[in-house]
């Protein structure tokens, strides 16, 4: 299976969420950023250019977290963990970013595949773990 990964990146007990624009039953909603690990990349490497591409920033990734969620199309999606090394969260490809609390996180309107996370997502928040 090809892997998708997503990042968990918090910084002072807040996650980044990322607003999609398409497809357009996803529009609209929330998602952890991220995108497809290509041939002869490491998930880790793959990460860290998603982040590069889609917000303009460096970042390291970290341990994953949370379950494997099988896709369509031989995929599947993991989250990460990531720490923000340098620059300002800049949304090139969604709509918006948005940084959450614990509390906020249960109460926004998440992809549904990232839901499968909130458990783990929130205990972050909640105990901040290093990666």
């Amino acid at each position: 299976m090809r892997e998708v990964v997503a990042a968990a990146l918090v910084q002072h007990g807040r996650l980044l969420l990322a607003q999609r624009r398409r497809p357009a039953h996803l529009a609209g909603l929330w998602e952890l950023p991220g995108g497809k690990v290509e041939d002869g990349e490491s998930p880790a490497a793959a990460l860290e250019r998603e982040l590069r591409e889609e917000l303009l920033i460096d970042t390291e990734a970290g341990s994953r977290i949370g379950v494997d969620i099988v896709l369509s199309g031989a995929l599947v999606l993991r989250a990460y963990q990531a720490r923000l090394v340098a620059g300002t969260p800049t949304p090139v490809e969604h709509a918006a970013l948005r940084w959450v609390d614990a509390a906020e996180l249960q109460e926004i309107e998440l992809v549904p595949n990232d839901r499968a996370w909130l458990p783990e997502l929130t205990a972050l928040l909640t105990l901040e773990r290093p990666c």
